[in-house]
């Protein structure tokens, strides 16, 4: 496969987003002229499992946000394990759910239902509906905390074990200074249907998973985080970071300044493999990695097909990765031009939205 040619364009001034603000970690661009714009005292509902807050689960939280909320809600959730599955629905955009220390670590949601875990009326919750976390509305915020779904792959009981920490499926999403910790489908990253818009954007981030811990159809950046490759139940290494399901069109996955590694096994992992949902062959699976570290866990044909599917049909490469898991342009590994990558940038894959504090 080799990536086609696509004549250059005049660059543009490089936007906030792009080489300030997120891209730093030094703070969030100004809002967008389409935000809600905040009242002046901004809601904010504070969860503690103590009882010092306002309520002591997050679901609480959110079901206290007024529905069509206009401008943004703040849920505050102090340091604490927070044994619960949530769901933010569509009718409620713009909540914030910050933890109150600057550590990721110091506030964990999880839970460990998994796509084959009965549900109690009747019949399984399937992949999405697996998720301990799942945000269907647009204009979410989440930061210093983490999602994790704890199931565990060895149980025998259960065949089908792929298991989400957290979904997103509305658009304009960010994911600041979050974890994502899981085994197989950790991180679900999606849209509403396939004609709609999903931009997300990711920084600094732990994501952990084994098997397509990350995918989804969403226009996803994923910047400036730490991909870690954990070994499946039984001890064995061997997996695919990534498995994007992108509408023909529109723009997948874009990892960049980050760095994928772990503890598992020499050239066991694929970076990722082209997923067609449902067997749907209109769809155009797209992931690129650029200027990301890679260790010598990543094989040296990095992709691979998927259900029949080939990746050489879709739309996958790399542009100046390093590291031992890196590589030299081939047919097996395509690599970006750099006139192409002039327009595989952040702000390129956003489509105009800068992320906002």
């Amino acid at each position: 496969m080799t990536l086609s040619p696509r004549r250059p364009r005049r660059r543009r001034p490089a936007p906030l987003i792009g080489s300030l603000a997120l891209a730093t970690g030094a703070g969030l661009a100004a809002a967008p002229a389409h935000a809600a714009t905040p009242t002046a005292a901004m809601a904010t509902i504070v969860v503690a499992k103590d009882g010092s807050g306002t309520y002591t689960t997050v679901q609480a939280a959110v079901d206290a946000v007024p529905a069509n909320n206009p401008s943004a809600v703040t849920i505050s959730v102090k340091p604490g394990t927070y044994r619960e599955t949530v769901r933010v629905p569509a009718n409620k955009p713009h909540i914030r759910l910050v933890g109150t220390t600057s550590s990721k670590n110091d506030v964990t949601i999880v839970y460990n239902n998994a796509s084959g875990t009965p549900k109690p009326g009747g019949g399984t919750y399937g992949t999405s509906g697996s998720a301990t976390v799942a945000v269907e509305a647009d204009d979410f915020q989440a930061r210093n905390l983490q999602f994790v779904n704890d199931f565990n792959e060895g149980n025998t009981s259960i065949t089908d074990k792929q298991a989400v920490a957290l979904r997103t499926a509305g658009d304009r999403i960010v994911l600041d200074n979050i974890g994502a910790v899981g085994d197989q489908d950790t991180l679900l990253l999606d849209s509403a249907s396939k004609d709609k818009a999903g931009r997300v954007y990711v920084n600094n981030a732990w994501i952990q998973g084994n098997v397509d811990f990350i995918f989804g159809r969403a226009s996803a950046v994923l910047n400036k985080s730490a991909i870690r490759l954990v070994k499946r139940y039984d001890g064995s290494s061997g997996g695919y970071v990534a498995a994007p399901s992108t509408a023909a069109g529109k723009k997948g996955f874009l990892f960049i300044n980050s760095n994928i590694t772990g503890d598992v096994s020499s050239r066991s992992f694929y970076l990722g493999r082209p997923w067609h949902a449902g067997g749907d062959a209109s769809l155009d699976p797209q992931a690129i990695v650029r200027n990301t570290d890679l260790s010598a866990a990543i094989k040296t044909t990095p992709w691979t097909d998927m259900s029949g599917f080939s990746w050489k049909d879709d739309r996958f490469g790399e542009y100046k990765n390093t590291g031992a898991g890196s590589g030299a342009a081939s047919t097996d590994r395509p690599q970006l031009t750099d006139a192409q990558a002039a327009d595989y940038e952040i702000a390129d894959w956003l489509g105009g939205w800068q992320p906002s504090s």
